[in-house]
Order: structure tokens, then sequence, then C-alpha cells
């Protein structure tokens, strides 16, 4: 694969993210489930990125098997991201290991130390998620090798706090693992500005479901290239009692039935006519299976449009090594700017 345009200031303030990954770049892909499948993952990582298979629901069988044909396509590095409420999470873990996965994200809470040692003692490197620099400092000392901030601007489940924030918050302090940042990346300028702030690479998903090696329907792609910032809103919770557990989403037909369906439920079970338990659960089924009939059957009316706030720099469809080549250019670009600006100014003749 042929390199990137020459890009020295970049290769500095990246290098420990790029040496903890082993790839060109030091950016990785969000695991998007239905959408970082074996196509889209081996294309980034052959570009120099770093893709990351999204387990998801996927049975210990299911992920031996996509992780063999993400192999057959790529012999470059990639990870896999497993959600540590998987029932069966020691297995996918095994799995891992045995497959010779080199990187695992464990996503989804706080894993437990018992399943990171387990993981290292397997070869494995470990990156997890942190909303915290106390929470990020706790991981550190339970063992893993790096750590991932995504900020409210990110798609699919969510927490509460901008990236921005959490960058601040976690940077200047966590030198002991290279940091990642991640939720509302879009533009090599973010890229730059975050580096320059300390972090060790980016992570991106948005900017690659319209990448034409991405499996994701026509019609999905088409709702992310007409979409603004301000079209992808987080679900809405109506009442505390009842947990809706924030998603950010492109709005349509089906987050506005999502919102008449929680108002329905709740208003049966404050009526005695449906118990607690089947309200809550109408509520969180309310989404199950939407995902899929978005991404592949390119239902985008009433299936799930996860989308990070990103989706307004989306514009059309192109090669995962164009996207990454801009990417590139632009923050080389930034830095280069940055770089003039802090040279003095030179005197008189």
């Amino acid at each position: 694969m042929p390199a990137y345009p020459r890009h020295d200031r970049l290769h500095a303030l990246w290098q420990r993210g790029r040496a903890l990954l082993g790839t060109e770049l030091a950016v990785m892909c969000g695991a998007m489930t239905w959408v970082s499948e074996r196509n889209l993952v081996s294309a980034i990582s052959n570009a120099g990125g770093f893709g990351v298979l999204a387990c998801g629901s996927m049975g210990p069988d299911l992920l031996e098997a996509e992780i063999a044909a993400t192999r057959e396509r790529t012999d470059r590095p990639f990870g896999v991201n497993l959600i540590i409420m998987h029932p069966e999470l020691e297995a996918l873990a095994d799995i891992c290991i045995r497959t010779r996965v080199s990187h695992v994200v464990l996503a989804g809470g706080l894993p437990s130390p018992a399943i990171i040692r387990r993981l290292k003692e397997g070869g494995v490197k470990v990156l997890c998620f942190v909303p915290s620099l106390a929470i990020g400092r706790r991981l550190v000392r339970n063992g893993v090798d790096a750590l991932i901030i995504e900020g409210s601007e990110a798609g699919g489940h969510i927490g509460p706090v901008a990236t921005s924030v959490l960058a601040q918050e976690i940077l200047p302090h966590m030198r002991e693992v290279p940091v990642f940042v991640a939720g509302g990346i879009g533009h090599g300028e973010a890229v730059a500005a975050y580096l320059a702030m300390g972090a060790a690479g980016v992570q991106m998903g948005t900017m690659f479901v319209c990448a034409e090696e991405s499996v994701a329907h026509p019609a999905f792609k088409r709702a992310f290239i007409r979409a603004s910032a301000r079209d992808a809103v987080p679900t809405v919770q109506i009442d505390p009692e009842f947990k809706v557990i924030p998603v950010r989403a492109i709005a349509n037909a089906g987050t506005r039935e999502f919102v008449r369906t929680q108002l329905e439920m709740i208003e049966r079970y404050r009526r005695g006519e449906i118990s607690y338990e089947e309200a809550s659960l109408a509520i969180e089924h309310f989404w199950a299976g939407s995902l899929r009939r978005a991404v592949i059957d390119g239902d985008v009316e009433r299936g799930s449009l996860m989308a990070g706030q990103s989706v307004g720099m989306v514009r059309t469809i192109r090669p995962v090594r164009e996207i990454l080549g801009e990417l590139v250019t632009q923050a080389e670009a930034a830095l280069a700017r940055l770089e003039r600006g802090r040279q003095p100014a030179a005197g008189p003749a």
C-alpha cells in the first residue's frame, strides 16, 4: 500500500497511537453494529487506519467466522469491539485470544479486572472507553493499554458530557497510556486540535458509514448525506420513572413513534391496565431489530438511523482511502498554520 503524502507534524504527534495500533494512521473506526463488518473493517485497515469489528450480539461461532473473513481481506491490524454486558463475554474473549486478535475494545460499561487480565494474559492489547479521569486512572491500574474518550456528539449510545469537555478533563492529566478521542470528529482541524492537546489518535464512525466499501443500504447512506448536524438527536425520556438510555440518531418517523409509545405505555400503566414491568419492557424493546432494518433493509422511516453530529459533514459516497487522505491533508494543514503562528515575526530589514 503506498504511503500517504508526507505528514511529518502528524507523524510526530500521533506516533504513540500509531505504535499502539501498529498502523500508518492513528485513526480508529468506531464499532457500528451491522456497519463495521468484514468489508469496511478490512478496507480501513488496508488504507492505513485501524478497523474495529462490531461484535454486538454475535455469539462465539459467528464472531470467529467474521474474524476469519476479515483476515481473508487484510493482513493488517484490526480489532474487535466486545460489549461487557454480553452473556457470553468470556467465550467471546477466548475466541479473540485463540484467533490472535491483536486488540480488543471493551465497551458498554466498566469492565471487570478479571476480563482485562484474561485478555492481556492471552496477548491481547485492551482499550476501554472512559467517562471520567477517575475511572480512567482505575482502568490504567487494572492494566488497560489505552483509553478512548467519547463525548455526547457521537452516534449510538451516548453519555451526557461533550467531547471537548472530556478532552479538557482527561488529556492534560493522563500520560500513563495513549488516549484516543471520539465523538463529533469529521474534519482534520479537530484531529489536529485534539492531538495538540495530548491525544494519541482519534476514533471516527459516522464519517465511514457512506464509504464505498460500507455495506450499509443505499437508502441509509442517502439519509446520512441529506442530514445536518441538527438532525442527529438523542432519544427522549418522557418520564424519569421509565429509564431510556440515550441514543443519538437521525430523527425520523420511528423516533416520533417512540415518543408516542412511551406516552401510551406510561398512561396504560397509570390506569392500571398493565404492570410497570410490562410498560418498561415495551419501551425497552421498541427499537429491537430497528438498526438492522435501517442499515441492511433500507427502512429509513421506521428503522434506527444511528449517527453522530458529524453527519452534517458527510456529503458524498467515496472510498475509505479518500476519506482518510482528506483527513490527513486537513490535519497537516492545520498543524502547519499553528506552527507558523508560533514563529516570531520578521524584524525590520
